[in-house]
């Protein structure tokens, strides 16, 4: 498994956020769910690097308001990776076990970001 962990002197302001972490987590899972499809897999893999990129562009935000779009949009991200793995089990594309990490990982993501838009 990859480390997930940021660089311990970073002053970035993605890398103080959990979520962050978390996004990053969910990509490492979606990525070992090693879907069959490779379209699925595709579609995955791109909504799984979106969470964490609007992730850590949402905290380079300086406005509550902007802040708050931009990790809806992370949000919705995640739920769409979510989604796609559970359908590539559904499929027969990947196995339950698979989606079930991710689904754990995405429910993970999914609150910390609705925090965040709060």
């Amino acid at each position: 498994m990859t480390d997930t962990k940021p660089p311990t002197r970073s002053r970035l302001p993605h890398h103080r956020l959990v979520a962050y972490s978390v996004a990053a987590e969910l990509l490492v899972a979606v990525r070992a769910a090693d879907i069959r499809d490779p379209k699925l897999r595709d579609q995955a893999l791109r909504a799984a690097k979106s969470v964490c990129l609007n992730v850590a562009e949402a905290a380079g935000r300086v406005s509550h308001a902007d802040k708050a779009r931009i990790f809806a949009i992370a949000r919705g991200e995640c739920v769409e990776a979510a989604a796609a793995v559970e359908i590539a089990a559904l499929a027969d594309d990947t196995t339950t076990e698979a989606a079930d990490a991710v689904v754990a990982s995405a429910d993970r993501v999914y609150a910390l970001l609705t925090g965040l838009i709060r």
